[in-house]
Parts: structure tokens; sequence; C-alpha cells
């Protein structure tokens, strides 16, 4: 993953729109885990890169801090994801062959001008 929406989320629909990769689930889809807001699928986001120069969510987003960074979905964080799937917090796909998408089985690109630091704080994507 790269990005993840917030509860500041006020459901408006632009940015799964925009999504050029379909990672962004409705509030009304049963395979997103939270309530009241859009939800970034982690094992499919790529940040934009190869899409756009920015993720296209958060430039099309009308709600400051709806979308923020997030680790990247890659094998050095693949506990954080598998904790936060049993949290509650993702609810990463299950292959019927290969199981859980992890970053060890799947992992995506992201945007490494990103410091970590910015995404452990969940920076505010539009400020970069």
């Amino acid at each position: 993953m790269a990005v993840m929406i917030t509860s500041e989320c006020i459901v408006c629909d632009a940015c799964a729109t925009e999504c050029p990769v379909a990672a962004i689930l409705d509030d009304s889809n049963e395979k997103n885990p939270q309530d009241n807001k859009y939800y970034v699928k982690p094992e499919s986001c790529v940040e934009c890169v190869g899409h756009a120069d920015a993720p296209r969510c958060a430039e099309i987003c009308p709600t400051e801090g709806a979308i923020v960074w997030d680790m990247p979905y890659t094998p050095e964080y693949e506990d954080y994801f598998k904790s936060g799937h049993e949290e509650g917090t993702y609810a990463i796909r299950i292959h019927n062959k290969k199981g859980m998408m992890l970053p060890s089985v799947k992992k995506q690109t992201f945007d490494n001008s990103i410091s970590i630091e910015q995404r452990q704080s969940h920076a505010n994507v539009s400020d970069f």
C-alpha cells in the first residue's frame, strides 16, 4: 500500500473513479473493513507510480487530511500489514491458491521519495 483513507473521508466518490488500478472500495462494498469511509486495498495500490506524478486519489479529494501516506507494500513491512489485517484495519485479499496476498506474495511499487518517517506519521499526501 502506499496511501490510506482516514476518517476525514466524506464519502464523495471522487477518489474511486480516479484510481488507475481500482484499488479503492466504496463504503458499501462488503470487502471494505471500514465504516463510513472508502478503503484502499493495500495489495493493489501502486501510489500511481507509472500512471501519474502523484496519487490521483489525493489530487481529486476535496477533503484535507482524508488521504495519507501509509507504509510501502513490501516484504520489509509484511508484519505491519499482517497485524493490521488481524486487527481489522486492512482486509487483505486471500487468493484461492496463493493464500493471503501479503507483500512477500505480491509487493507493490511505491514512491521512494516519501520517507519512512512521513509514512509512519501518516502525513497528508496532498502536502507532497
